[in-house]
């Protein structure tokens, strides 16, 4: 008798109470960097409260159907991966900049669109340069990731951004006691619990922010219970040259920061992202982005924060991430459910993001051990990146006196660090060397020589 063969665990379907589990697990970890964004973006420009919140519920079911897209696929759109997708953060800069100075929303969304098909048509381009990362690029990258995310969990930790008991013992302590349950449930808790140790971590560290007074639930009360983004809320799109070309800048950034991310899942989940694949991942990416622009929102990408989550509780099924999309549908559906969540505090999460971000660290370092690093300049290919990758995470205005659209590429830790990655990997380890100088590099894990 016939038997088939295994699925692979990128494939496999969880049970119905493990899928809701995982999944509201990755929502809670990517929520607050979800919103970010539309309520950066919609301060700047003094949109009004009820502006405001559709914003952000247009974003949350774009973020859904964006991550549905991603993971589950259909025709050449989607890498087929547990990946989360959600506004870059590269684009905030340029689309105030563009709302603020006569464009408003329309001419964002015009520019957000074209770089969306832009995305699209030079998917294919980026998937051919799929050789240029080698395990030397792509473990310095997720290298890079993971440690310019630990700010991100550092803000949350002290209270949040702008919040005015930022840095007080108080949040600090309660984010240092979500860390010790996350890590005790890892350490001690069954095999299931301890892949929903998150989860965990954040319902526990609610339930003891709720009787300290850190929690506010007043938006529930005011958020409506149905919620429907309609295409062009906010006027029809204008195109303006300015506007659309800063904001290809950015999609060059995304897709780059999206490269990353896609390989580095591949790696934690075993399922190594082809050329074929990555193209698929990033036109996934550009339709998104067009989705975006029709539906009031932003420029999507693949959402570094899940990706530690991946590393971390070694739930690889795509399904997982699918249910996750799916609760964000939910979410942007019903605005009254979205503000329950959003009153996880950032304490809470910043203790669950120190593990999540650190574990991309670690997932980097574990790819750059296989790494031959003697008798070549592979050091350096991994050295310098690093350090330009943490010149803006350091020192966020380092790069003020330059223009606009190097600050979009070069402020943005994880481009940086990956266009010096990839520069450098070519300069050392495929242009020809001095005479008598070993080549070095790392190939692919199917490749019996150690060349880049």
């Amino acid at each position: 008798m016939a038997t088939t063969a295994p699925a692979h665990p990128v494939d496999e379907v969880p049970p119905v109470r493990a899928l809701a589990a995982f999944g509201l697990q990755h929502v809670l970890a990517m929520y607050a960097g979800a919103v970010a964004v539309p309520l950066i973006v919609g301060g700047a420009m003094n949109l009004s409260p009820a502006d405001l919140a559709y914003l952000i519920t247009a974003d949350l079911l774009i973020c859904g159907v964006a991550t549905l897209i991603q993971c589950v696929g259909f025709w050449r759109f989607g890498v087929r991966l547990p990946i989360m997708q959600g506004c870059t953060f590269a684009a905030v800069s340029p689309m105030v900049l563009i709302g603020t100075t006569g464009g408003g929303l329309p001419a964002i969304y015009g520019s957000v669109i074209v770089a969306g098909l832009a995305i699209m048509l030079l998917a294919p381009v980026f998937g051919r340069l799929l050789r240029f990362f080698p395990p030397l690029v792509t473990g310095t990258v997720i290298l890079i990731i993971g440690v310019s995310l630990l700010p991100v969990a550092g803000n949350w930790a002290a209270g949040g951004v702008g919040a005015k008991d930022f840095g007080e013992p108080k949040n600090l302590a309660l984010a240092g006691f979500v860390l010790a349950v996350v890590v005790g449930v890892q350490r001690f808790a069954p095999p299931f619990l301890s892949r929903i140790a998150v989860l965990i971590g954040i319902a526990v560290g609610l339930a003891a922010a709720v009787p300290l007074g850190f929690t506010d639930f007043g938006g529930v009360g005011d958020a409506d219970w149905l919620g429907i983004s309609t295409p062009f809320h906010f006027g029809a799109p204008s195109f303006r040259a300015s506007a659309i070309v800063s904001m290809l800048v950015v999609a060059l950034v995304t897709m780059t920061e999206t490269t990353g991310d896609l390989i580095a899942v591949g790696e934690m989940t075993d399922r190594r992202v082809e050329p074929r694949a990555l193209a698929d991942g990033l036109r996934a990416d550009g339709l998104s982005t067009v989705l975006g622009g029709v539906f009031n929102t932003f420029p999507y990408t693949a959402f570094a924060q899940n990706v530690g989550l991946v590393g971390m509780t070694r739930v690889r099924s795509r399904w997982v991430v699918a249910a996750a999309g799916g609760i964000l549908v939910l979410l942007g559906l019903l605005p009254k459910l979205g503000a329950v969540v959003a009153a996880v505090p950032a304490p809470v999460l910043g203790g669950a993001g120190l593990v999540m971000f650190g574990t991309v660290a670690a997932s980097g370092l574990r790819t750059l051990a296989g790494v031959d690093f003697k008798g070549n300049h592979n050091l350096t290919v991994v050295a310098v990146p690093v350090a330009v990758g943490m010149l803006p995470v350091g020192v966020p205005t380092v790069y003020a006196k330059f223009p606009d659209w190097f600050q979009t590429v070069m402020n943005s830790g994880i481009s940086a660090g990956c266009l010096t990655a990839i520069v450098l990997n070519l300069l050392f380890n495929h242009l020809p060397g001095r005479p008598g100088e070993q080549e070095g590099g790392a190939a692919a894990p199917d490749t019996p020589t150690v060349t880049a």
